[in-house]
């Protein structure tokens, strides 16, 4: 338990905003809960905290006001009624959506009160642990107020900077990839189940390559930045002549095909670009382009 006591309002008692304000009581923050669903609020009110009977109920009783719903839109439906309630307080939003939604929020907001545009990146039961991250961007001001309240979610508590798009923008980023490393064990573990081989024996062996692809990240980040892309070991081409392999094999198998197919279009995009003798890193270039900036 913390000395800071400010008191605290959460409004959105899905699993994450319960995880929430569970994790401000045991760290001795009177709370303040409201939501659409009242019963959601049963076993937080048995630990201590008092239900609000509105929204302008909730965001009066706190200086600090964290909003965890649905998406934007949701937040919007419920503060933009509530006018000059805000006024003096500090909002921060832990809802998913993009950096625009975000950053325009944050213009609505700041007409009456601090903001702070948020990220959680953790499951529920992992709120108020060491394996809880939870990204905040905003006025630096703003943070370093409340930042001892807001360090009791996770001890991976990280200020991004002043542009309040920067959590929302890592957020997704991250989920990218994410979903990335999810799916190609998926097409990994399709492939060698083909030969009747468990996904638990392809995923012990996966595992330890996955863990030296994160070795490569600095080193492919230092060349993004600096803008070089000599090869430090294979080129792109050599990289297309392998996805080919993956590409034929999945079909041989009759397994989907989709995943690998577009990681070779992009780099047969980028060896038309000029860069067949380059390094890896310069598929960053493909990934800059918007969709359908290509024939």
């Amino acid at each position: 338990m913390t000395t800071d006591t400010t008191p605290v309002t959460v409004v959105g008692l899905g699993l994450m905003g319960q995880a929430l304000a569970s994790t401000f009581l045991r760290n001795g923050h009177p709370t303040t809960v409201w939501n659409r669903t009242a019963a959601k609020a049963t076993e937080l009110v048995a630990q201590g905290a008092r239900l609000a009977d509105s929204p302008a109920d909730a965001v009066a009783a706190s200086p600090l006001v964290v909003v965890c719903v649905s998406n934007y839109d949701a937040v919007h439906e419920l503060l933009d009624p509530l006018g000059d309630a805000l006024d003096g307080r500090v909002l921060v939003n832990l809802t998913s959506g993009t950096s625009e939604a975000a950053r325009q929020t944050a213009e609505w907001v700041t007409q009456r009160g601090g903001y702070l545009d948020g990220a959680i990146m953790a499951v529920p039961p992992a709120i108020g642990t060491a394996e809880a991250t939870v990204f905040y961007s905003g006025p630096q001001a703003v943070f370093d107020r409340h930042e001892s309240t807001l360090r009791v979610l996770g001890a991976g508590t990280t200020y991004l900077g002043a542009d309040y798009g920067l959590s929302s923008l890592h957020d997704v980023a991250l989920l990218g990839a994410m979903w990335g490393v999810a799916n190609s064990f998926l097409q990994g573990a399709a492939l060698v189940g083909t030969a009747g081989v468990p996904a638990s024996t392809f995923a012990s062996i996966a595992g330890p390559l996955i863990g030296t692809v994160n070795g490569w990240l600095p080193d492919l980040a230092r060349q993004i930045d600096k803008g070089d892309y000599a090869a430090r070991d294979a080129t792109i081409d050599t990289h297309l002549g392998t996805m080919e392999h993956l590409v034929r094999e999945s079909e041989s198998v009759g397994v989907n095909a989709d995943l690998p197919r577009l990681v070779k279009a992009l780099a047969g995009r980028a060896v038309a670009d000029g860069h067949g003798g380059s390094d890896y890193a310069a598929m960053i270039e493909q990934f800059r382009k918007p969709s359908g900036s290509r024939p």
